[in-house]
């Protein structure tokens, strides 16, 4: 039976906030804001499709060009199965220069927050039970970490909003940090030792790839990985048959809210 974590690491997008209806918001604002001649249509018409294919997207600035992947009719299976021929086809096409389209949405993300924070922290949603569970750890002294693609500070505005008000200078690694989940996981898991052995660490994401990433590292074998079913995932990897696959093991909501026993034998 394995023995409980000296400490969890945490995806927060996905796992602990549900943040598609700002995602959406900020891309479409992009996309109007950026494109020379954007495509006129109206939102609605593919909201839906996007918080679908979300899960393709790695990194924010590639969330404009799923908007304009859709408003240019391409089909849904091919943005799940060649989202980054898609993606490129378009920057290509368009002239696309990703750091500037990246800063572009930084920026009205940024203008927004400053002029309308209310609007903005409106359209997230943190899954039920996960703020609770953040707090309840902290009360135990569990050491729990975030490590995400999202700007720091954007994290750091959320959490606050929930009273979530300790210090998370070294609990939080976002996008600034620059560097894949992996290299930062194996920074906590030798640089910060316990008692001189090392840190057993649990890591909780819902991107498969993200996970199959740090699978594939010899050192961080002791690592116990875990795939959050509740967050932006295609159905295929939601699936048994890619679940069943090596040391990857898929965890509920449920199961993440309650006794961290129940994430091993559920």
């Amino acid at each position: 039976m394995l023995a409980n974590p000296d400490s969890i690491a945490l995806d927060f997008d996905g796992v602990i906030c549900n943040g598609l209806a700002e995602y959406f918001q900020t891309a479409w604002k992009t996309y109007h804001h950026y494109w020379s001649n954007p495509i006129d249509r109206a939102a609605s018409t593919i909201r839906d499709d996007f918080y679908t294919l979300r899960p393709v997207i790695e990194t924010g600035w590639e969330m404009p060009i799923l908007v304009q992947a859709l408003l240019l009719g391409t089909p849904h299976e091919e943005i799940l199965s060649q989202w980054v021929i898609v993606r490129d086809r378009i920057v290509e096409a368009d002239g696309i220069d990703p750091p500037s389209l990246a800063y572009t949405l930084d920026q009205l993300r940024d203008d927004w927050i400053a002029t309308d924070l209310d609007s903005w922290l409106a359209l997230h949603e943190f899954y039920p039970g996960t703020i609770a569970q953040l707090q309840a750890w902290t009360g135990a002294g569990m050491d729990w970490w975030i490590i995400t693609t999202k700007e720091g500070r954007f994290v750091k505005r959320l959490l606050g909003d929930q009273g979530i008000d300790i210090d998370l200078g070294d609990r939080l690694f976002g996008k600034e940090v620059g560097r894949p989940k992996y290299q930062t996981l194996r920074q906590l898991r030798h640089e910060r030792p316990i008692q001189h052995r090392l840190r057993r660490i649990w890591f909780v994401e819902d991107r498969l790839k993200t996970l199959q990433a740090v699978d594939r590292e010899p050192d961080l074998g002791e690592i116990e990985l875990f795939f959050a079913d509740w967050g932006y995932s295609t159905p295929r990897e939601r699936s048994e048959s890619v679940m069943a696959e090596g040391r990857i093991r898929s965890i509920s909501i449920e199961q993440f809210c309650g006794d961290l026993a129940t994430w091993l034998h559920p």
